[in-house]
Parts: C-alpha cells; structure tokens; sequence
C-alpha cells in the first residue's frame, strides 16, 4: 500500500467514527427512555449537546492545531471521543450520558480541523481531490451505517455493551495512528509561524469577507441537504400522494447519490483547475432536479432516478468546494479555516427543521423543495464573492 493510501485510510477510518459516533445515540433513545425515565425532550438533549460542543469548539480547536500540530489533537481528541462513547456503556444515570456527550463533542471536535491540515500536508498534491472526496466519503458512509448497525447490536447484546464495543473501536485507530506517525505530515508552515504575529492575523482573517462568505456556502448548502433529508419523505406523501416506500426511496436514492458524487469529484477535482465553475454547474443541475421534483407530478421511477441525480450532482460538486478552502487558506492556518467554514454544517442543518416543518403545518409543503432550490442556488452567489475575494486576503495574511 503506498503512502497516501495509507495516510487516507488512516484519516478517513478517523472520520468514519466521527460521523458514525454522531449517529449512535439516536436509536439509543428508545431504550434510554424506558431506562432512565425520561422525556423525548431531554433524550434529545443528548445529540443536541454532542453536535452543538463540536460545532463550537472547532474553530479554537483549529488554533491550537495551526499553532502546535495536528496529530496530537487527532491522537488526544479521537481518543477523548472514543473512551467518551464508550463509557456510556457504564453509565447509571442520564446526567452522565449528558455530560460524556459534550465530552465525546470535545474530541468530536479536533476531527475536521486536524483531518485536512494533516491531507494538507501528507498528500501528493496532484491527489489532493481524491483524498479530500474519500475522507467526506468516509464520514457519509459512517452516518449511513450507525443506526442499522446499533439497531442490530442493541437487539443481539443490550444497549450498554453495544456502546462499549463501538466505543472501544477507536482505541486501534489511536494505536495506528502513534504507530504511523511518521507517515502524517502536518500542513506546510511559514518561516515565522512561531511568532505571536500570525495568531492575531488568523482571527482576523476568520472575519475576512471570503472567509464569512465561505461559512455562509457551507451553511446555506447544509440548510438545504437538512430540508430533503428531514421531509422529502412529507412533502412527496402529501403534494403528490406518493407511497410511503416510494418516497423513502427516493430519499434513499438521494443520499446514495450524494455519497457516491463524493468520489466522482475528487476524481474531476485532481483534473481541473476551474474548480468553482464545475461546483457552480452541478450545484445548479441539482437545484433544478429538485425544482422538477417539486413541480410536476412524476412517475415513482422517474422520481427516485431524478433524486438521485441531483444528489450525485451535489455530491460531486462537495470536493472542489472543500479545495477551493484550502486554497483559500494562507499557509499554516488550514486548520482554524476549516474549523471556522466547516462549523456552518451542523449550524445549518440545525436550524431548517423547524421552520421547513412550520411551512407544512400552514399548509404548504409544496414550497418546501423549492426553498431547497432557493438555497443551493443563494449559496453559489456565497461561493463566488469568497473565490473572487480569497487570493488579495490569503497574500495579505502570508506576508504578515
């Protein structure tokens, strides 16, 4: 195995777990509910807690991995995360499922931040689209095997040793990541990184306009994908009468789409330099599909094979937008960038539910998909005034 196989295989073990220990508590809530007696609402407090301490803390988190290095973030903090999951195992009361999951959301926290300054830095730079399309790759794939996988374990073994084995999964990953050390090299560094001048620079940089202008396409993108996965099901029973299965079908298709267009652009990404014009044309494409989805009636295949175009669309418009970062990024400040720009996905997906599910309570889902279309669309005009403002900011900030 060569090297950037074996760095990406490290990373994006590293990032499977991540997604995957997200998603581990939702089916906990059936049985966390009978054991510990509690509301729906404080059940919910769990992941809420978990999601929101990550989203937090990425951005300092990010500071300390352009200031100090990545690997003993990503070594104290999968570790942190791991040991976290797995003591809810143990634990006796729900306050302590609380507080060991803002603990796991502090470890949780290094993953994003430290993953890309690490592939920054370890990567032959002619595969850097293919190592940044596998490790989204990776975490998509880890979110998409948590519940039927806990699902299944919590049936054949019990709630807590289900916890303490997916917990305990990390601790080989630690220990391959200490063994394999040598091989992850941390982002490229200027001459005077040591000095107190960059740190200030780095926060001011966050304020700059590509960068606001960055977690704002970051944002607006994770609004929509939250609007379709939280009530394509809805919106396709109530305005067109769609089967049940059908339209859990096609949100299904959706989602395979949206994780194998990961790959399809990191394949691209690596061939082309007008990264922003390919994430520009698919980003397009899919909001369009969605605008058909949303407006004219379509039989169940056609249906399922249109979200599934439009989630391959998006999906491979994911990697030239995650380059178009980095390069964004002044040299040695890779990690607090996609700390700050990367705390717009759990935002974002965070705050459409409610008013997405308030428009069907007033009677019109109709509108729901086409305010996903609305979004994708608004995002890409966030995406060109950051591609069109980064290179003045990113000279600046290198020679401070």
């Amino acid at each position: 195995m060569n090297r950037d196989a074996r760095v990406n295989l490290l990373i994006g073990t590293g990032h499977f777990l991540s997604h995957f220990y997200v998603l581990c508590l939702p089916p906990m809530i059936v049985v966390w509910r009978h054991e510990f007696d509690v509301s729906y609402a404080l059940l919910g407090l769990a992941p809420a807690l978990m999601s929101g301490v990550t989203a937090i803390l990425q951005t300092p988190v990010g500071f300390l991995v352009d200031r100090y290095g990545a690997r003993r973030f990503l070594v104290g903090g999968t570790l942190i995360m791991t040991l976290a999951m797995a003591a809810m195992g143990l634990a006796t009361a729900y306050w302590q499922i609380l507080t060991l999951a803002v603990i796991s959301g502090i470890g949780n926290s290094v993953i994003h931040p430290a993953d890309y300054a690490i592939l920054s830095g370890s990567v032959n730079k002619d595969r850097m689209g293919h190592a940044f399309a596998l490790h989204t790759f990776n975490g998509n794939l880890g979110f998409a095997a948590a519940p039927p996988v806990m699902a299944a374990l919590i049936l054949a073994m019990g709630w807590r040793f289900s916890l303490l084995l997916v917990g305990g999964l990390g601790i080989p990953l630690v220990l391959a990541i200490l063994l394999q050390s040598r091989i992850l090299n941390d982002q490229t560094r200027p001459a005077h990184a040591h000095q107190a001048g960059p740190a200030i620079s780095g926060r001011a940089l966050l304020m700059t306009r590509p960068m606001l202008m960055f977690f704002a396409f970051f944002m607006l993108s994770s609004m929509a994908g939250a609007g379709v996965q939280s009530w394509l099901i809805t919106v396709l029973n109530q305005v067109y009468g769609v089967a049940l299965a059908a339209a859990s079908s096609a949100l299904t298709g959706y989602m395979v789409g949206a994780t194998a267009g990961t790959l399809v652009g990191g394949y691209v990404a690596d061939r082309i330099k007008r990264h922003l014009t390919f994430a520009s044309t698919l980003t397009i494409a899919s909001a369009v599909l969605i605008l058909v989805v949303a407006t004219i009636p379509l039989p169940d295949t056609l249906l399922i094979a249109l979200l599934f175009l439009s989630g391959l669309a998006l999906g491979a418009s994911r990697t030239p937008r995650d380059i178009m970062v980095k390069d964004a990024a002044p040299p040695g400040q890779i990690g607090k960038v996609f700390g700050f720009v990367s705390a717009g996905l759990p935002l974002g997906g965070a705050i459409t539910p409610v008013p997405f599910g308030y428009i069907i309570d007033h009677g019109h889902p109709e509108l729901v998909l086409v305010a996903v279309a609305a979004l994708l669309l608004l995002s890409l005009l966030c995406a060109g005034t950051a591609r069109a403002s980064a290179m003045p900011v990113v000279a600046v900030a290198a020679a401070e």
